[in-house]
């Protein structure tokens, strides 16, 4: 099992991780995290429909998530997908082997303010950010793979 990518996108799957991430990655699966959207049937159906033929797709919360990777993907090459800041930071806290963090969409909200083009963060995710980043993890901002990385850091 390889994580070949751990990536904040508020849409979670469609058209620029489907047809150009994925590719790049050579991931064999995708993993979507989130503790509402595995409660949501419509929305796993959307993410099934969403997931490119030939990928293995996951859904689960954080927890399930944490436990699975240690042992149960020995041959994929995992490409792992959360809306939230808040989703890493629950995943560091159980265990979830985190290196380096893609951050590629972040929607508008009350509170938040415009970093880059596609990144709004609030207070909490900023502070999110701060303590991954203490914890040893990189933060990168990144909306396509041929796009220059940007250490997310120096934005916030």
């Amino acid at each position: 099992m390889e994580i070949v990518n751990v990536r904040i996108d508020s849409r979670l799957i469609h058209g620029q991780v489907a047809a150009m991430w994925t590719g790049v990655l050579k991931a064999t699966r995708i993993m979507v995290i989130d503790n509402m959207v595995v409660k949501n049937e419509m929305m796993k159906r959307m993410l099934k429909m969403a997931c490119p033929g030939g990928l293995k797709l996951s859904i689960l919360n954080t927890e399930t998530a944490s436990e699975n990777i240690k042992s149960k993907y020995p041959e994929d090459r995992i490409f792992v997908i959360v809306k939230q800041p808040e989703t890493l930071l629950e995943l560091v806290q159980f265990g979830f082997p985190l290196e380096e963090v893609t951050v590629g969409n972040i929607n508008s909200t009350r509170g938040s303010r415009q970093i880059r083009k596609t990144i709004c963060v609030t207070p909490q995710d900023e502070e999110v950010f701060h303590t991954l980043a203490a914890k040893g993890i990189k933060l990168t901002a990144q909306m396509v793979p041929t796009e220059e990385k940007t250490d997310l850091m120096k934005l916030l």
